[in-house]
């Protein structure tokens, strides 16, 4: 099933790169590879949380694995159906031909086949293969439009997550000389074999390959002060990318920081290392963030900032660690997905509408596009922590976290910036919300088909804010007896 799992997408990228300028065709390709890979995708999601790991050689899902593929499967469905009146409107105002569009579905499936691989691995070094295929795949939906700006983005994340990810590479070698006094040379570097063995590995080697690890997948899940590819980067990409970049891939790269973490906490080095770490790269995303966000004037690099934000938190959630840490980082990965991936296919609708990037420029939204501006709405003030919605009730768990854990003034530091990032967030939103529309602008929505994928993120976090389903909380406190988080 996880091999079907992978090849699906595989197949689906092959079929629209191959029927080329029938563009009706593979936007029905697309559109039912969506449903089939959704289908799929759940099946193992519930199979893993209901009956535990599935060991099928080189891939194994567990739990956390099960987590991360339920965010890859929702929010890739979600983008492939959003792309269809998006790339629609591109083809229509001349900016891409057929040919162009075919290409678009085949590498964004390429790109969800990649992302897959990731979570599914159970061997470090395909882990490491699949992060970097993922940054090789999404470089062309970066500079999907071949303009100056979008190629200079894509080059600058080619080459700043290449070297991140050459030390992931190192980091990877040092945990396998870790392991190689117990298991030998040639051991095959399976997450499940380096763990049953956990408490044997030799500490030295742990700690740098954590310290290389963290800064090499960290780069690319876009912590600071490696995130410099990112504004630029998701700011230049198609807005269904940039959700998918946003939303999925830079938890898959915090996924694989998370198993190293893992295996450190069941070392003799115990959670304590590697949490410090966490919790010291999580602050500085969270202000750093915070700085860019006040002084931001492109909508989409203020989503961008806002995504490092929130990478942010998670790395602070497992770096209090306890038990609400570790619940409130893993809730806060798909918290984050959703509402992020909402964000952005509402600035989607906006810059289709407008013409243009500047947060300045784009007034009156309530009046031009009223069904996207409540819902843009609703996810800023869902982005920024606000109740009833799912990010207020993982917010809170990780402040939690730190007050239970004794770390105050990470805590307070941790609060002060999440005001200060609501106050500026939602001052910007809130301008392009309301307010006179240009002069000439008609009203209407872009695509009511593009408010389909919308609507359904907005009921999801919703109701993620008012309860959490007890398949997903059962599953998420077998994922924190994984870290250790249990009293």
């Amino acid at each position: 099933m996880i091999e079907a799992a992978l090849i699906l997408p595989a197949v689906l990228a092959a079929i629209c790169i191959l029927l080329g300028r029938r563009t009706r065709l593979v936007e029905a390709v697309s559109v039912a590879g969506a449903g089939s890979m959704l289908v799929l995708g759940l099946y193992l999601v519930f199979r893993v949380f209901d009956q535990g790991s599935l060991d099928e050689g080189i891939w194994y899902m567990d739990q956390f694995s099960g987590l991360m593929m339920l965010i890859i499967v929702l929010i890739g469905s979600l983008a492939m159906v959003y792309s269809v009146p998006y790339m629609r409107h591109e083809l229509d105002s001349g900016e891409v031909n057929p040919k162009k569009v075919a290409y678009y579905y085949g590498f964004l499936f390429l790109f969800i086949f990649t992302m897959v691989l990731v979570v599914v691995s159970d061997n470090l070094g395909m882990v490491w293969i699949a992060v970097e295929a993922t940054t090789l795949v999404s470089a062309f939906l970066v500079g999907f439009h071949n303009k100056a700006t979008s190629l200079e983005a894509t080059w600058k994340y080619l080459i700043i997550c290449s070297i991140g990810i050459s030390l992931a590479l190192l980091g990877t070698i040092f945990i396998y000389a870790s392991s190689l006094p117990i298991l030998g040379e040639g051991s095959d570097l399976h997450w499940t074999s380096l763990m049953a063995v956990a408490d044997q590995l030799d500490p030295a080697f742990l700690k740098i390959g954590f310290v290389l690890v963290l800064i090499g997948y960290g780069t690319k899940a876009g912590l600071a002060p490696m995130h410099t590819w990112l504004p630029d980067a998701h700011s230049q990409s198609p807005s269904p990318v940039s959700a998918l970049l946003s939303g999925v891939l830079l938890n898959c790269a915090m996924y694989a920081v998370l198993r190293y973490h893992v295996l450190l906490t069941h070392s003799q080095l115990g959670g304590g290392f590697s949490s410090g770490l966490l919790l010291l790269f999580g602050l500085l995303s969270l202000g750093i963030a915070a700085a860019f966000i006040i002084t931001q004037k492109d909508y989409k690099r203020l989503l961008a900032y806002s995504s490092i934000e929130h990478m942010g938190i998670i790395s602070i959630g497992f770096g209090f660690g306890g038990y609400w840490g570790i619940f409130g980082g893993l809730l806060h990965m798909l918290n984050h997905s959703l509402t992020k991936a909402l964000l952005f296919f509402g600035a989607g609708n906006v810059l289709q509408k407008y013409g243009t990037k500047n947060i300045s420029e784009v007034r009156g939204l309530v009046r031009t596009m009223p069904f996207t501006a409540a819902l843009l709405m609703l996810g800023a003030l869902a982005i920024t922590g606000s109740p009833p919605f799912s990010i207020f009730t993982s917010e809170i768990m990780v402040l939690t976290a730190g007050i239970d854990q004794g770390n105050i003034l990470p805590a307070i530091s941790y609060s002060l910036m999440l005001v200060v990032v609501f106050a500026a967030f939602m001052g910007h939103i809130v301008k392009m919300v309301f307010g006179e529309p240009p002069q000439g602008m008609e009203k209407g929505e872009i695509s009511k088909m593009g408010l389909v994928p919308m609507i359904a993120l907005a009921v999801m976090i919703t109701i993620m804010g008012l309860f959490i389903p007890d398949v997903l909380a059962d599953a998420l406190r077998d994922i924190i007896a994984l870290f250790g988080g249990l009293a």
